[in-house]
């Protein structure tokens, strides 16, 4: 039930953390500040609409992936239980991104949101069948308390890598600006051409991260085989997700949700209309979340080990939340250069540099803390349920994003916020609107996160709970059956073929 610790190698880490690249291609292609700008600014939706969609999409998504989750963990076929789920989930993930930006032309608002909701729910599932069970490998793959967060770190590299990458590529090479249009964000076959690269990007990088850890099948733990009746399974899977430390990420998840649902739904507005950047000056700033990423991969497991996992991910998220309210904050008391200074996207990509470098860290060792969850589950209930415990983890935060969207679409509304731009026409949102968003939306996002940090300082399990946890879990399977054990000696993917 527990595999000994061991030192994991390069090959292993980027060839585990190569998949959430496609998590950072498809979290671009599909992300709420993108979805909202083009359905509300190019495609011409209601806001309040766009808001709904979303919020139902989410809320779907977050019901059906506990099932996922657990279906993974008690799932048995010759390739184990995660990755047939990770090699079914490309293909249908890849044709709802290619379609959702390829709508019918000629839909009312009812029929153009029914068929955004489909492809919306099509494409969630599908990442759901990917996202759970890969997420699921890390406690496998690194055991140790301190190697899991340097494994977990190159997979949000990998992350806002491909995230970095998807935005740059939006907007530097699809968004380009043209005769027909003046700001190439409102071309709506920019869109549609930027969907088919993502789709594909996507579909390629899920097969090489499901084959690039392929190898690893024969040293993971199978399912158990169990006949449970449903009202056991039911019993067990409350028991799992009653852990404290569980609940204490989930409720700082679900608020913290919220206030990203709201900072997403509005980024694009606020780039294009508050601080007045082209898509290009905005790739431009977007691409220094990569060093930040950098940064953050170096600092992760350093002051995980210096401060402990908690006390290092509250600093950190705390710093995050301040450090990035301050570009807003400065615009707002009139301190911060006008509009076309070339001190403003500086001014956006340092504070974007170290917002991200600290809001990196922050999540690297969440991630670690879930991954320890699991350990401290399998004692107390006697089971290992990985994928449902990375599944309950993001349930409530996506329901809450989906809310915080539908709020972010709200203040839309209620700054009466233009939607809509004709072809050949330049957009001119009149100053008052947008610094009347920012009043609403900058403090409440701040105390939101505030407030889901606070939270965090419920969650009970440090090195020592970790060790004792390891040590029960080999203490019982050395009573029932031979462990199942990675190997000691050097690490396989170096090995084996080239990635």
């Amino acid at each position: 039930m527990s595999a000994p610790a061991q030192r994991l190698g390069l090959a292993t880490k980027v060839s585990y953390g190569l998949g959430a690249a496609a998590q950072g291609v498809g979290g671009v292609a599909l992300a709420t500040a993108t979805i909202n700008f083009y359905l509300i600014s190019v495609v011409g939706m209601r806001p309040a609409l766009v808001g709904v969609v979303i919020l139902v999409s989410l809320v779907i998504d977050a019901v059906v992936d506990p099932v996922i989750g657990r279906w993974s963990d008690t799932f048995r076929s010759p390739w184990g239980r995660r990755h047939p789920f990770m090699y079914a989930s490309a293909l249908p993930i890849a044709l709802a991104i290619c379609f959702f930006w390829r709508h019918p032309a000629g839909l009312s608002q009812g029929e153009l949101a029914a068929y955004v909701l489909v492809m919306l729910i099509v494409v969630r599932l599908a990442g759901g069948l990917y996202v759970i069970p890969s997420d699921a490998l890390a406690p496998e793959l690194a055991p140790d308390y301190h190697e899991r967060t340097s494994l977990i770190s190159w997979r949000w590299f990998f992350g806002l890598f491909g995230a970095s990458a998807a935005g740059f590529i939006l907007r530097f090479v699809f968004l380009r600006k043209d005769a027909a249009h003046p700001l190439g964000q409102y071309d709506p076959a920019a869109y549609a051409g930027f969907g088919l690269a993502a789709a594909v990007l996507v579909f390629v990088a899920i097969l090489v991260s499901a084959a690039a850890t392929h190898r690893y099948i024969p040293q993971l733990r199978p399912a158990p085989r169990r006949r449970q009746s449903a009202p056991e399974t039911l019993r067990e899977i409350v028991r799992v997700l009653a852990n404290p430390s569980l609940i204490a990420i989930m409720v700082s998840g679900l608020i913290s949700g919220v206030a990203s649902g709201i900072g997403q739904t509005l980024a694009d507005f606020m780039s294009y209309s508050f601080w007045d950047l082209t898509p290009q000056t905005a790739a431009l700033v977007g691409f220094w979340a990569a060093p930040g990423a950098i940064a953050g991969i170096a600092l992760a497991p350093a002051l995980s080990r210096a401060l402990d996992k908690k006390r290092t991910m509250i600093t950190v998220f705390t710093l995050s939340v301040c450090t990035g309210v301050i570009p807003t904050s400065l615009r707002l008391l009139g301190l911060a250069p006008p509009n076309g200074s070339p001190w403003i996207p500086v001014m956006l990509a340092a504070d974007l540099f170290v917002a991200s470098s600290l809001g990196l860290v922050g999540f690297v060792i969440v991630g670690s803390m879930v991954a320890d969850v699991v350990e401290d589950a399998a004692v107390k209930t006697g089971v290992r349920s990985e994928g449902l415990l990375f599944a309950a983890n993001g349930l409530l935060p996506k329901v809450t994003a989906g809310v915080g969207g539908l709020i972010g679409a709200l203040m839309l509304e209620a700054v009466h916020f233009q939607a809509t731009v004709r072809p050949g026409q330049v957009q001119h949102v009149d100053p008052a609107v947008m610094r009347h968003l920012a009043l609403l939306s900058l403090p409440t996002g701040a105390v939101l996160n505030l407030v889901a940090i606070g939270v965090l300082g419920f969650y009970r399990i440090d090195r020592s709970t970790h060790e004792a946890n390891l040590e029960a879990l080999r203490t019982a399977a050395a009573v029932t059956e031979p462990p199942s054990a990675l190997p000691t000696g050097p690490d396989p993917a170096l090995a084996g073929p080239p990635l």
